[in-house]
């Protein structure tokens, strides 16, 4: 028998030329390959695996450690340790969900604080504003008294004129 590679054995498939070539039955790699008649699609091979043989059972078979002797002090001892792992990570759980609330009281405090200085400033801009909008009516009513009197002494003095005009003609 011949032995071939897997990769030649795909590529006799795929390229004719090669399978010409291949003749008969083929070893590979602990299979043994027949060719089956030629099909519409392509060339066809049938694989058969072989048992392994009586060499490689020796060689593959691994024994197990020997098993230590295990006192009730060993076993103690890991249970022991077993503990206080679990309290490790007990006290590790616990750290995290202090800090996540130490966390949580920080965000929910600063949130407070901005929330309180946005009403602090909103309620400075207000009280500005409301103290703009008071000077400036105060100014305006100044303003329109100021012409009023003005309006005022102008009609007094176009009153005197009058008078003095009548006086004047009669």
């Amino acid at each position: 028998m011949k032995e071939m590679s897997v990769l030649s054995l795909l590529c006799s498939c795929l390229y004719p030329e090669t399978r010409k070539n291949l003749v008969g039955e083929f070893q590979v790699a602990g299979m043994e390959v027949k060719p089956i008649n030629k099909r519409a699609s392509g060339q066809a091979f049938e694989v058969i695996l072989k048992p392994p043989s009586p060499v490689s059972d020796t060689a593959h078979c691994v024994t197990s450690p020997p098993k230590k002797d295990v006192s009730l002090e060993d076993i103690q001892k890991k249970l022991e340790a077993a503990e206080d792992r679990r309290r490790s990570q007990e006290a590790q759980v616990l750290r995290a969900l202090a800090e996540k609330r130490e966390h949580e009281r920080d965000v929910v405090m600063k949130a407070m604080e901005e929330n309180s200085n946005f009403s602090k400033m909103a309620e400075e801009k207000l009280t500005m504003k409301m103290e703009q909008i008071k000077e400036n009516r105060q100014a305006y009513l100044a303003c329109i008294m100021e012409r009023l009197q003005e309006k005022e002494r102008h009609a007094q003095v176009v009153r005197r004129n009058k008078e003095l005009r009548e006086a004047l003609t009669a």
